[in-house]
């Protein structure tokens, strides 16, 4: 019988790990999306659930069963594949793990890192960031996700152009300004025409890491435009992973009974 393995995805690189990871024979894959966007990154192959698992005993129970698949059959590996900035379900895979003895790995791509000409402001988190942009902005270019957008809402002065993959729910506050609805990857000229089509003077963007949306960064640096830069939660003391190919490499390793 295939082993079961149990990808948190959502991201590309999730995605992609499902493709991967069902070309190995020995292995049925399983991936879980959030849900919590309209349009996931949704894997081409396997099974695909959507929606959380009700924290870390919810996932514990699925880890044990996993009934919801219509089967009573326990999940023999578990990948976290999450955004950068999920902290919560990443939290909760490795209780979960843990208390099953399941083999848990996270692929978290490397977060970006300051070079030459980058005027970064590195702050904790987003209500950190709002207060950044006090004194010092009028024009801001906001990419950090539709759920984040209430932490900044009061900044009545400042002048906001906010990008997000889906719209913002209804009711929720949101700043000043006008509502990009867009999916990466975006280029180097575009952001670059963007900044200046809307007299950007200040970025706001999460730490994410990878190249979908490294662009504005680059086009930031080019145009000596600050970027206020949300660092990523911890990570806890897990075995990591910073890419697809180091993942398939555990995953054969587990196979073979020497992980």
């Amino acid at each position: 019988m295939k082993k079961r393995l149990l990808i948190l995805g959502g991201t590309g690189d999730a995605a992609e790990l499902a493709v991967r990871a069902s070309q190995i024979a020995e292995i049925e894959v399983v991936s879980s999306l959030a849900g919590r966007t309209q349009q996931p990154f949704t894997p081409k192959t396997g099974t695909v659930r959507i929606g959380g698992f009700g924290g870390a005993a919810g996932l514990t129970q699925f880890l044990l069963v996993s009934a919801a698949l219509g089967e009573d059959r326990p999940i023999d590996f578990l990948i976290d594949a999450t955004h950068p900035f999920a902290a919560q379900i990443s939290a909760n895979a490795a209780v979960a793990a843990a208390e099953c003895n399941v083999p848990y790995l996270m692929l978290v791509r490397p977060a970006w890192e300051r070079v030459e000409g980058d005027r970064w402001i590195d702050v904790a988190g987003h209500s950190e960031a709002a207060r950044a942009l006090l004194g010092l902005s009028q024009r801001v270019f906001l990419t950090i996700g539709r759920q984040e957008l209430a932490a900044f809402a009061g900044l009545d002065a400042i002048w906001f152009l906010m990008r997000a993959i889906d719209p913002p729910a209804l009711n929720s506050p949101i700043p000043n300004g006008k509502l990009l609805l867009a999916r990466g990857p975006f280029s180097l000229e575009d952001e670059r025409q963007l900044l200046l089509e809307y007299q950007i003077d200040t970025i706001v963007s999460k730490n994410s890491g990878g190249g979908a949306t490294y662009a504005k960064i680059v086009a930031a640096r080019e145009l000596g435009i600050p970027v206020v830069m949300v660092q990523r939660p911890p990570i806890g003391d897990v075995e990591k992973v910073a890419d697809v190919e180091g993942a398939i490499a555990w995953l054969v390793k587990q196979l073979s009974g020497l992980g």
